[in-house]
């Protein structure tokens, strides 16, 4: 029951509705106290006498009172009037995220400041064991003065105090949405911003509201959502599924590094993501300064990012010519040594546009081992292996047909081409795994990181592609410009 203007709660006069959903109303009031206009959020009487929503109701409070930070609002007061539970924070004066971006997408300037400071709140909430899980733009305001408040803990929850079951079912959705896709008793959160693991009925950790925040960062970098869908099933579906259009495609002008950081984000597998909203709040950062440098992070699984090629390239040219412009030079001592063919078989070399021939060998990391393509007696292209201690070749079994080889970073692992698919082979036992198919014509190299990431190139005119070394989907991570011609990305090698 909406509360008119006028009624009292406590010492808190109501002045008008702010809004209203499943866990809340919200209302302008005036602490008669203080002299000051508050936003009051009311529990429904309704649902007053669910124990679980009114542990939640207070839970709320004491998640909001432990947060200090500038751009998290601020917990004045909690009470109860009667029967009525409430709760009173400061009133901001400003517009929420979500309609800033009815009016379309924000210039890039904009999008790294409000996301870097979503990310710092989320960052000191998280290091206070708080996950919001309800992070969107209609929970985001916008101030007057240029700052960004989060909102709404109405569906966080404290680390240390939720129960195991507390991830997957509970009521409703936030006061603040619009739509709502949500209803009593089923998942919790809103739809849209809602990672994987939440969908499947997982707890939620701080890895979901990572998910959520790349999905805001895209939505305010284009002005659409990352993923739509005509009902909640074909949402789910997207959401599961799908990836959302390169950053690039939507706005051209964006930076190539802010498309990386958001589907690094949004990965489907939380183990894949950015691992701390610290993370995502320094990488936006960089960003805003124009910085390639590339940080170590806090993540067990792909780690790609544009700069890093950069910084190859560049160190790559100022080594060259500082070594012909009169720097020291060094003369290592050659190591010489042959390599027989197979009996009654002969190497294999991959003819490239321009008549060139790439040799498709691959020294192991450790510098032991080579691998290269050869052709047997009986015509087949096979990978083999040879130790730089003597002279005998071995067969790599599995891999048939395989082309432009290159080795896991632990030399347990062989890479290769082979079908216009992406494998890899184990050593010793020949086991044999798809990692990614479907974009590959002509393929122009391949490099596996000590982070579990595989970037390679698929056609001879395209970009970079990553993949997890354990297989998945593919996803462009740069991007040629096309207003040049014959422009493209290959032979990646990760830098130490």
């Amino acid at each position: 029951m909406t509360l008119p203007a006028g009624t009292k709660l406590g010492p808190y006069e109501i002045l008008s509705s702010l809004g209203a959903g499943g866990m809340g109303e919200v209302y302008r009031a005036r602490d008669t106290r203080l002299g000051r206009d508050v936003a009051i959020k009311v529990l429904p009487q309704h649902l007053s006498a669910n124990a679980e929503v009114r542990a939640r109701f207070e839970r709320e409070a004491k998640t909001v009172s432990s947060l200090n930070h500038p751009s998290i609002c601020t917990l004045f007061d909690v009470g109860r009037d009667r029967d009525t539970d409430y709760l009173v924070m400061e009133l901001i004066d400003g517009e929420t995220l979500a309609h800033r971006i009815g009016r379309g997408a924000l210039p890039t300037s904009d999008v790294l400041r409000i996301g870097a400071q979503i990310a710092d709140a989320l960052d000191r909430a998280h290091r206070a064991g708080v996950v919001h899980r309800d992070l969107k733009p209609g929970n985001v305001m916008l101030t007057k003065g240029g700052g960004v408040k989060l909102m709404d803990f109405g569906l966080a929850r404290a680390t240390g105090l939720a129960g195991p079951s507390s991830g997957s079912m509970a009521v409703s959705q936030s006061p603040t949405i619009a739509q709502p896709l949500t209803a009593e008793g089923t998942i919790l959160g809103t739809f849209q911003y809602m990672a994987p693991e939440q969908l499947e009925g997982s707890e939620a950790d701080t890895r979901s509201d990572i998910w959520a925040l790349g999905c805001v960062l895209y939505e305010m970098a284009t002005g659409a959502r990352a993923f739509e869908g005509k009902s909640q099933a074909s949402l789910i579906a997207a959401i599961m599924h799908e990836e959302p259009r390169p950053l690039r495609a939507l706005q051209p002008a964006s930076p190539p590094a802010l498309d990386v950081l958001i589907r690094e984000c949004i990965a489907k597998d939380p183990e894949e993501r950015r691992q701390s909203a610290g993370d995502v709040r320094r990488e936006l950062n960089r960003i805003t300064r124009g910085d390639i440098a590339v940080e170590p992070r806090s993540r067990r699984s792909s780690s790609w990012l544009i700069p890093a090629m950069i910084i190859a390239t560049v160190a790559a040219a100022v080594g060259y010519f500082a070594g012909y412009r009169g720097a020291p030079k060094t003369n290592p001592t050659p190591v010489s040594f042959m390599v027989p063919a197979p009996p009654g078989g002969r190497f294999r070399f991959t003819i490239a546009e321009d008549g060139t021939q790439i040799a498709p060998l691959a020294i192991s990391p450790d510098g032991q081992r080579m691998v290269f393509g050869i052709v047997d007696g009986r015509g087949q292209r096979i990978l083999a292996l040879r130790s730089m201690a003597d002279t005998e070749l071995t067969v790599v079994p599995g891999a048939l047909d395989a082309r432009i080889p290159f080795w896991s970073p632990d030399g347990r692992s062989i890479g290769f081409f082979a079908e216009e698919k992406l494998r890899r082979v184990t050593l010793p036992s020949g086991e044999v795994v798809t990692l990614t198919d479907g974009v590959i014509k002509n393929p122009r190299g391949a490099a596996w990181s000590r982070k579990g990431s595989i970037l390679f190139a698929p056609t001879a005119n395209s970009g970079l592609f990553a993949v997890p070394a354990t297989g998945g989907s593919a996803v462009q991570v740069t991007f040629p410009d096309t207003t040049l011609p014959d422009i493209s990305h290959r032979w990646p090698v990760f830098l130490p």
